[in-house]
């Protein structure tokens, strides 16, 4: 991914207001990312940790962003692990959260949403290309995908997703 700018990222939002992405707080290491291992740019808002927002590269060259909801509340005795909708990365149950994204345009306004069980750190990048690794390991057998698939594997995800969030009614 190519590096972005504070203003690039604040009119790349689809689904919240001008005002929403003007007052959000960029990633408190937007300075050091490391661009080039990233296929989308995603983070918890430092100031309002119930929201998350994730940027994503478009062949148009204009990133699109969408503004996530993050629950309040988890309750991790539910599953003993939980695997992630865009990456696939097998995590402890506490290390996938559910995001919501309001619909972009009228019928998000009106309230529908739609979600994903996502990396909680939303560091799926990093995971894909085993520059992280999850917290606690679960008992889920290591994929052995070509790096190249895993990439191209998280690009669809994220697209599908996408075309949920912004397909018209």
């Amino acid at each position: 991914m190519e590096p972005l700018s504070d203003q690039q990222i604040r009119a790349s939002f689809v689904n919240c207001t001008k005002g929403e992405a003007k007052r959000l707080r960029l990633p408190l290491d937007f300075a050091e990312l490391p661009w080039s291992d990233l296929d989308y740019l995603g983070w918890i808002d430092p100031g309002a940790p119930l929201r998350a927002y994730v940027v994503v590269p478009q062949p148009t060259g204009d990133p699109l962003g969408l503004g996530l909801r993050v629950p309040s509340t988890r309750n991790s005795s539910v599953f003993k692990s939980s695997i992630c909708d865009f990456c696939i990365t097998s995590h402890a149950s506490s290390g996938v959260t559910l995001l919501a994204a309001p619909l972009a345009g009228a019928r998000g306004r009106e309230g529908s949403t739609v979600g994903a069980y996502v990396c909680a750190d939303l560091a799926c990048s990093l995971y894909v290309r085993g520059k992280r690794t999850p917290k606690l390991r679960t008992l889920r057998t290591e994929e052995h995908l070509p790096l190249d698939e895993k990439v191209a594997r998280l690009h669809r995800n994220l697209t599908t997703f996408i075309t949920k969030v912004t397909a018209p009614a």
